[in-house]
C-alpha cells in the first residue's frame, strides 16, 4: 500500500474516531469538523437551491447539471461535509453540481429521502432536458441515486442520460460476503453500525424493499451507469452485484478504503476516481 493510500485509510479511522459515541446530533458536528482539512478550491460559486445547493466552478458548463447524493449511512452528511467534494466534482464533469441536501434518519426515515430526491430531480427538468442531467452519490448516497432510478422508471418519467457511483450501499440486510471477509480490512464501516444505521432509516420497513436496497429490484433498462469500489471495503460485495445487475461498468481500485475519492488533495487514485466520474457523464451528456 502506497504511503498515501495509507493516510486515506488512517484519515478515515480519524473520522471513525471522532465520531465514536455521542449523539447523532455530535456525529454529524464531527463529520462536519474533519472535512475542514480539506479547503474549498479557488473561484467555487456556492448558491442556496431549494433542494440544497448549487456548487459550480470556473468548468462548469450552464447547460449541464449533476444531481448529486450524499453518503453518510442515511443519518448524516450536509452541504458542509461535501462542499469541496463537490466542487472536485463540477469540475471533472463540467456541469454545475446540484447537492440535494436531503432529510436524514432518524427524525426523517425511509421514504423520505427518497421522496427527495425525486422531488429535487424532477425539479431540474424544468431547467435542464433529461439527457443534460446526471445522478451521482457516494456510500448511502450512492444506493439512494439507485432507487431515484427505480423510482423513475415506475413513475414512467425521463431518465436521466448517466449515473455515477462509488462504494454503493445497495443492500441495507448487510447480507453480502464482503461484510465478514473484508471487516479487518475496512478503516471506516462494519456490519454492526451499518445495521444499526440501517434500523434508524427504516423504521420497521423490511431491508428487501427495493427502494430502500435498490439491489433487490429491476435493475434492467438503466442508464449508462459507473460503478466504483475500493477493494478494503465491506460494501465490495454491493458494488459488484449492482454492476453484474444493471450490466454497469465496474472499476475495482486495489487497496482503497470506502470513499476514497474524498482524498484527491494527496491521493492519485481519488484524482483517478473522479476524472472517470467526469468522463463518464461528459460522454453521456455531450
Amino acid at each position: 500500500m502506497s504511503p498515501e493510500m495509507e493516510r486515506a485509510h488512517q484519515a478515515l479511522r480519524e473520522l471513525v474516531s471522532l465520531r465514536s459515541g455521542g449523539t447523532v446530533r455530535d456525529s454529524r458536528r464531527a463529520y462536519e469538523v474533519w472535512v475542514e482539512q480539506f479547503p474549498l478550491p479557488a473561484e467555487t460559486v456556492v448558491a442556496e437551491w431549494e433542494f440544497g445547493e448549487w456548487v459550480r466552478t470556473p468548468s462548469s458548463a450552464a447547460d449541464r447539471v449533476v444531481l448529486y447524493l450524499h453518503g453518510g449511512a442515511y443519518r448524516m452528511g450536509s452541504p458542509a461535509t461535501h462542499r469541496t467534494l463537490m466542487a472536485h466534482v463540477a469540475t471533472a464533469a463540467q456541469a454545475a453540481v446540484a447537492f440535494a441536501d436531503y432529510p436524514l434518519a432518524p427524525e426523517d426515515p425511509f421514504p423520505a429521502a427518497v421522496d427527495f430526491a425525486r422531488d429535487a430531480y424532477v425539479s431540474l427538468l424544468d431547467r435542464f432536458p433529461a439527457n443534460r442531467v446526471a445522478v451521482a452519490g457516494e456510500s448511502a448516497g450512492g444506493g439512494l441515486g439507485v432507487a431515484l432510478l427505480l423510482r423513475l422508471k415506475d413513475e414512467g418519467l425521463p431518465l436521466p442520460a448517466a449515473v455515477a457511483v462509488n462504494s454503493p450501499w445497495m443492500d441495507l440486510a448487510c447480507g453480502g460476503d464482503s461484510m465478514a471477509l473484508r471487516a479487518y480490512r475496512d478503516p471506516m464501516l462494519s456490519r454492526d453500525s451499518l445495521l444499526a444505521a440501517a434500523g434508524e432509516y427504516l423504521a420497521g420497513e423490511s431491508p428487501l424493499n427495493a427502494y430502500a436496497s435498490p439491489i433487490h429490484g429491476d435493475l434492467t433498462g438503466l442508464p449508462p451507469l459507473l460503478v466504483q469500489v475500493g477493494t478494503e471495503e465491506i460494501l465490495y460485495d454491493d458494488a459488484v452485484a449492482l454492476a453484474a445487475k444493471a450490466d454497469a461498468r465496474l472499476i475495482v481500485v486495489p487497496d482503497a478504503p470506502h470513499v476514497w475519492h474524498y482524498f484527491s488533495a494527496w491521493l492519485p487514485e481519488a484524482r483517478d476516481a473522479l476524472r472517470a466520474m467526469g468522463d463518464h457523464i461528459l460522454a453521456a451528456t455531450r
